[in-house]
């Protein structure tokens, strides 16, 4: 009888490209692929390191002069909503929460064509069709749920907003949120990483994972206001409180070579 041995991860490194966060910088990628029995821990385990999930790729920032992406988290049991925040969940309270699992639907696809051509149209998702969105929806290895919002005194709009949701063990991450843009008024974004708070709390798991804070970016900045925010900076994670000069202007940095980095990476104990 022949056994197959499990195969530890390979890794790679995308060419440079403009940065898509700031001017006049460019960025690289450190990815692997994320398949096998191994996914769902591998995706604990790196989420952990800085990674962020796109379908069945796992990745994150590697450039060669700067070091602004890093991986964000709130940390949910000491987090208390400002004032501003508490009138964006009574602005939203008509929105009922329903959570399913990775299928994409018409419905969908056109709020995000709608969200996208009023915020995005120039994003790099903006030619995303129907056959790409579903990719993006359900091709998933690890415990992902759609997250949908509707209201029952809105009857003329079926779906209201939508989020892409990863279960970690530790925590849920917000892969991917798009939302009425009728409703900009009433800061739909903000509402559902404050309601993925109260998801996360519920479930007993401590962290909100929201991708990458990247200094020095206005329009990254919005997730400052979830505190108190962990962020993983070399190596570590580390309260964005205790670095106090973390908001200023990226500076230029040496970094380390490929293979240290790679050596770096904890990975999940293979069965």
């Amino acid at each position: 009888m022949r056994h197959s041995l499990p195969i530890a991860p390979q890794f790679y490194v995308t060419s440079p490209q403009d940065c898509p966060y700031l001017d006049n910088r460019m960025e690289r990628k450190l990815f692997t692929a994320l398949q096998g029995d191994q996914a769902r821990d591998l995706n604990d385990s790196l989420s952990k390191q800085g990674f962020r999930r796109s379908q069945n790729v796992l990745y994150r920032p590697s450039c060669a002069d700067c070091n602004a992406c890093m991986s964000a988290r709130i940390r949910v049991a000491d987090f208390e909503p400002s004032k501003s925040q508490r009138r964006v969940l009574r602005r939203n309270s008509d929105l009922k929460r329903v959570a399913t699992s990775p299928w994409a639907t018409d419905a969908q696809y056109e709020l995000f064509r709608e969200y996208l051509n009023s915020r995005h149209a120039d994003g790099g998702m903006a030619d995303m069709d129907v056959f790409e969105f579903a990719a993006m929806i359900e091709e998933t290895p690890v415990r992902t749920r759609v997250v949908e919002y509707r209201s029952d005194s809105d009857p003329d709009r079926d779906l209201n907003a939508v989020c892409l949701t990863d279960v970690f063990d530790d925590g849920v991450s917000m892969v991917y949120s798009f939302f009425a843009p009728e409703r900009a008024k009433d800061s739909l974004g903000t509402y559902l990483i404050l309601d993925h708070i109260q998801i996360a709390r519920d479930a007993g798991l401590p962290y909100v994972y929201l991708g990458y804070w990247v200094a020095g970016s206005p329009k990254m900045d919005y997730k400052a206001a979830y505190q108190p925010l962990e962020i993983y900076k070399d190596g570590e994670w580390i309260d964005m409180a205790d670095i106090p000069d973390i908001r200023s202007e990226p500076q230029s940095v040496e970094p380390l070579p490929i293979a240290e980095q790679v050596a770096q990476i904890m990975l999940p104990k293979i069965d």
